[in-house]
């Protein structure tokens, strides 16, 4: 697979050009192609503080929460531009951002530079994060969530929630899971070699990175070496992440790696492989 990788990557390598849109935030790229954007900050349970961006609609439009997957943020879902938005259909979309993520690394009394702040995973994403961000949506609109799209990650904290709150999924008319990963027994991704060193890698992490996976240090890492050698950055993801060539946009390769990783703990890495 890297070899067809690097061989197609080299063949399109004219086509790799800078994206303009590499160097906005969400929001940013929200306004840049022509909606209003906004901003909210929600407090979970335990203190965390997360990032609500959203896409307002009109008085009667219902409301759509898309939540990301591992290592990502609300960029994902924005990075094709316009014309492909729910804005589009007349939703009122949010953007919802786990706790760890480039927005939301902040507590009311932690800070990220402390391993307490990094010692959860997505059990408690489901359990704080997802009826925080549900519960505030449906006081401010003052309705149900019409429907909740979780991708990855996403959809697993939503069944946690399901299941531990049920009187949360109670406000929440439909649920979508994209690629949902629960049952991993069939991945073919090299993370499932990660399972054997997983003690390893955790002692790693608190030694060099205070329980932080993917974080300020190892991103600009990743982006100096990713604007040197995008192909390499895209062949990497390529192997972990699943391949398709002929449906992939690689103009949108500036952006996507300028927003991805997003950052997260180690214990939500391992509980991913403890699953696997």
């Amino acid at each position: 697979m890297l070899i067809r990788r690097i061989i197609w990557s080299n063949w399109n390598q004219s086509n790799i050009k800078l994206n303009p849109d590499s160097i906005l935030n969400t929001p940013e790229m929200i306004r840049k192609a022509g909606y209003p954007a906004e901003s909210h900050v929600v407090m979970t349970e335990d203190g965390y503080l997360l990032t609500l961006h959203r896409i307002p609609g009109g008085n009667d439009s219902l409301p759509v929460l898309l939540q990301h997957g591992l290592f990502c943020s609300s960029a994902d879902w924005v990075v094709l531009g316009k014309d492909k938005a729910f804005a589009d259909q007349g939703y009122d979309v949010w953007l919802g951002n786990f706790r760890g993520n480039i927005y939301s690394r902040a507590h009311v009394s932690l800070s990220p530079s402390n391993p307490t702040f990094w010692d959860f995973s997505y059990n408690e994403m489901g359990i704080y994060d997802s009826p925080a961000m549900i519960t505030f949506i449906t006081n401010m609109r003052s309705q149900l969530l019409h429907t909740y799209i979780g991708h990855s990650m996403g959809a697993n904290s939503f069944f946690i929630m399901a299941s531990e709150s049920p009187e949360i999924a109670q406000m929440v008319q439909k649920m979508i899971s994209l690629a949902p990963a629960v049952f991993k027994n069939h991945m073919q991704s090299p993370i499932q070699y990660f399972y054997p060193f997983q003690n390893e890698l955790k002692l790693a992490m608190q030694l060099f990175f205070h329980d932080e996976f993917f974080g300020d240090s190892v991103r600009f890492l990743l982006e100096d070496i990713c604007d040197q050698n995008i192909e390499f950055c895209s062949n990497m993801l390529s192997m972990i992440w699943g391949d398709d060539c002929e449906q992939f946009n690689n103009t949108l390769l500036p952006v996507i790696l300028k927003n991805f990783p997003a950052g997260s703990s180690t214990k939500t890495i391992l509980h991913f492989i403890q699953g696997i």
